[in-house]
This record gives structure tokens, C-alpha cells and sequence, in this order.
């Protein structure tokens, strides 16, 4: 449609609506252009047909509002969040009903920070559906190490807050320390190698891979493919201390256990000897009162196994006494005697017992025995 001005004598005047289409046709004959900025205000709903987000220049704050169809935007798969650097390429329009400046954008392209985060994002997955970064792999420290390995730059701050932390911690440590690159190109490689030497070493059963703070550049050496794989393949338990707290490269996710700072990492990989001797001392008392305990057990018990036997002669003979009692009180209830005592009689012919009265005659001497005597009788 043609933009007609409204003609006032020798004045033309144009309609909001008239000069907000005449803009955006003069906008459409702009070619299409990449736009480098800094995603904001990232809005984007279920029922929303278009992504809306704010493109702001990081140096002078100048913001560009932006719009891109959804089923483009998501068939991009970025996962963009706010704060992301991106290039944007499209080409501007006017809405015309708000008379809004926006870009129609065509596609998206992380640049920077946002492309290594994505670059990131992609190896992290490669290397966790390997396994590298499961919990099951992480294996404990040693309580007492032997021999400690240190990889670290040669800044004197990360290597200080180890030392100091392992020695003010447990002064009998000892040590190896492997200074290596820790930034630039050639840092991972140089860990790689400074890692696998000092593994090697004798008697070397812990490793802290160490680093003081840095920028998100600085610390991508620690997220390098080769140098996680090491870290992974590590032969003994190894801690990580690279960056602060809210850093996490991915080496820290293949490293047996994480440490928040140098500092950190030194109190993990030794015990505090203060508590090592209170320890002991507290176990050698413990020791000492079981010892007692058990020897005061054995020595009642033997007082009363003495006093067992003491007694068990007199016990026994105490048994066979009462025994020979109850048989004698059994053997005189059924003698002869105890029948006599009750009131009858033994009858003896010539020294023979009479069993019947058809035994004697009228005029045969008889004995008769009672219990407290016997007389002589003649059957009449």
C-alpha cells in the first residue's frame, strides 16, 4: 500500500500509521547483517509463536530489542540463557502498530565465552556417557599418603596454600612438587606430562592438581580433553583445586575428589596430626581401662573357681553322706529289726524259722525273738 500524505493547503501531513508503514517498507530494502551483542531478557513461553530477547552492547549498554520465529529458534538447539555473546544475523523492521525498532533475526551463533561454553557442553556429554565422571570411579583418599604429589604453576600462591595447608596440617609429609604451565596452549599438554611423572614417582599414593584463580579463559586448559583423560586415568586418587568456588572445569569432575581452593585441597589429602595423637591417646586409655576391666573379670572369676573348688570336697562328701543316709533309712525300714520294733515276733525251731503252724508239735521247744530280746517257748 502506498503512503499518501494528507494534503493542507500547501502543507502534506502524514498519519502515524502512514509514516510507521513508510518506515518499515524503507527498512525492508536494508540487506540482512550480522549483529554481534550480548543476549538479555531472553522471553519465551509454551503458547508464544516467536522468542523474544534484547541484544545489549557490553561496552556502551546500547540494547537492540530482537525476534525470532520459535520453530527456527528451537531447531537450533543452543539451550541459550541471559548473558550469552552471540552473533545474530537478520535485518531490522518497525512494528508498525508500537512504531518499535526490532531485528528479525534469521539465525544465531555463539561467539567468544558462549562458543567454548557450548564447546564445553558437547565434550562434557561426550566424556559423562563414557563414564568418566561417575561417582562409582571416585576412589578414597589415602589416610596416611606416604608421599604426596603436587601439580601446580610457578605462581608462589597456589603452591604456597598447599605447602602451608599440608604442613601446618601434618608437618612429617612429604612432598614432590612438579611446576608446569597452567595457562595458555601449551598448558595441557605440559600437565598431561608434569601428571604422569609425578604418578610415577615412589611411594606416591595422592596427587593435587592446583591452581589459583583465573578468568573463564585462563582455566580452559583445566577442561581440556587431554588433561581430563589423564586426570580420569590417573593411577592414584587425585584432588583437584583449580579457580574458586563457583569454577568447575571438568577436570574437577573426573578428579576423585574436589577441592574448593589450594587451601582446601591440602587439608584433604592429610590427616591433622593434633587430632592423630589425641586419637591415640584417647585409644591408649581406652586400651588401658578394657585391660583393666578384663583382668578384674578374670581375676573374680578365678576367685570364685578357688572358692568352687575349696568347697567341692565337702560338697561331695555332704552328697554321699546324705546318699548313705537315705539308703540306710531305706535298708532299716525293710529290716527284719523295724518289723520286730512294730510289735511281731521270730519263731525258731532248732535254730530254724517257723513258717507255719503245721511246722511243730504240742511239746517242741521253741525260741521266740522280739525287739528288745528273745525267750524260750514250748508248743502246747
Amino acid at each position: 500500500m502506498k503512503v499518501e500524505p494528507i494534503v493542507y493547503g500547501d502543507r502534506k501531513v502524514y498519519t502515524v500509521a502512514a509514516f510507521n508503514r513508510g518506515v518499515a517498507d524503507w527498512l525492508q530494502r536494508l540487506p540482512t547483517l550480522w549483529i554481534e551483542g550480548e543476549v538479555t531478557e531472553l522471553r519465551r513461553q509454551a503458547g508464544w509463536q516467536t522468542v523474544f530477547f534484547t541484544l545489549k552492547d557490553p561496552e556502551s549498554d546500547a540494547c537492540l530489542s530482537a525476534a525470532m520465529p520459535r520453530g527456527q529458534f528451537d531447531a537450533l538447539r543452543l539451550d541459550l540463557v541471559n548473558g550469552e555473546r552471540v552473533h545474530v544475523y537478520g535485518r531490522p523492521e518497525l512494528w508498525t502498530q508500537k512504531g518499535e525498532l526490532r531485528l528479525r533475526v534469521m539465525s544465531i551463533e555463539r561467539f567468544g565465552i558462549g562458543e567454548h561454553l557450548a564447546a564445553l557442553e558437547r565434550l562434557k556429554a561426550k566424556l559423562g556417557a563414557e563414564g568418566l565422571f561417575a561417582e562409582s570411579r571416585k576412589r578414597p583418599l589415602p589416610r596416611l599418603p606416604r608421599r604426596i604429589g603436587l601439580v601446580t604453576g610457578n605462581d608462589a600462591a597456589a603452591k604456597r596454600d598447599v605447602l602451608t595447608a599440608i604442613q601446618s596440617r601434618f608437618p612429617p609429609a612429604r612432598i614432590v612438587v612438579a611446576e608446569t604451565l597452567v595457562q595458555g596452549r601449551r598448558a595441557a599438554a605440559a600437565m598431561v606430562e608434569a601428571l604422569s611423572a609425578v604418578a610415577a614417582e615412589p611411594d606416591v599414593d595422592v596427587v593435587v592438581l592446583a591452581r589459583g584463580g583465573g578468568g573463564f579463559e585462563d582455566l580452559l586448559p583445566f577442561s581440556d580433553e587431554r588433561l581430563v583423560r589423564a586426570v580420569a586415568d590417573c593411577p592414584v586418587p587425585i584432588v583437584t583445586a583449580v579457580g574458586h568456588e563457583q569454577d568447575t572445569p571438568l577436570c574437577d569432575l573426573a578428579a576423585d575428589r574436589r577441592a574448593s581452593t589450594p587451601t582446601a585441597a591440602g587439608r584433604l589429602v592429610v590427616p591433622d596430626l593434633e587430632e592423630l595423637v589425641s586419637g591415640l591417646a584417647r585409644s591408649r586409655n581406652a586400651l588401658a581401662r578394657g585391660a583393666h576391666r578384663t583382668l578384674e573379670l578374670h581375676r573374680q572369676r578365678l576367685g570364685h573357681s578357688h572358692e568352687r573348688l575349696r568347697r567341692a570336697p565337702a560338697l561331695l562328701l555332704e552328697r554321699r553322706r546324705a546318699t548313705l543316709e537315705r539308703q540306710g533309712d531305706r535298708l532299716r525300714a525293710l529290716s527284719p529289726r523295724a518289723t520286730l520294733e512294730r510289735g511281731y515276733a521270730i519263731v525258731r525251731h532248732e535254730g530254724k524259722l517257723v513258717r507255719s503252724a503245721s511246722s511243730v508239735t504240742p511239746g517242741v521247744a521253741i525260741a521266740v525273738e522280739t525287739a528288745d530280746g528273745s525267750f524260750p517257748a514250748r508248743v502246747e
